[in-house]
């Protein structure tokens, strides 16, 4: 267990974790908590944090849609993801429909890059197709009108 709470360890730790990658407030909070800090003194930290701009759910989340779409998911995945992190909603949907015109792209990659350009042969390779662009997190009506089974 660590020394009664120092708050200049507790502001350190945050701000090395926060140097390597964003974090939103809970996760911050889990990670100092897991290390045996009270929460009171991790919450005037965090408090702190966000009032000089160091720790910025806005920017957190504006970064990770960028790069989870980027590598593949949909974004059904990444607002699980974001929730999951204590994001709240509010913050997700804007940066959401910030890429909302690039989903398509997005899909159209993956797909690419795990299957090749070639269109799916029958209906088990459509369906097996679907499976992964769902499991990867885009809309059902996405992937439908992106692999457009010929009626």
């Amino acid at each position: 267990m660590h020394e009664p709470n120092s708050t200049a360890k507790i502001e350190e730790l945050a701000r090395r974790l926060l140097a390597r990658r964003e974090h939103s407030s809970l996760e911050l909070m889990r990670k100092l908590r897991q290390r045996g800090h009270d929460a009171s003194a991790i919450a005037g930290v965090l408090d702190r944090l966000v009032s000089e701009g160091a720790l910025d759910e806005v920017r957190m989340v504006e970064q990770y849609v960028g790069e989870r779409a980027a590598k593949g998911f949909g974004p059904l995945r990444i607002r699980a993801d974001l929730l999951e992190k204590g994001v709240s909603e509010t913050l997700i949907d804007p940066q959401l429909e910030a890429v909302r015109n690039d989903w398509d792209a997005y899909l159209a990659e993956i797909c690419d890059r795990r299957f090749g350009p070639e269109p799916p042969e029958n209906l088990d390779e459509y369906a097996r197709r679907g499976r992964f662009l769902e499991q990867r997190g885009f809309p059902v009506e996405m992937i439908r009108r992106f692999l457009r089974w010929p009626d």
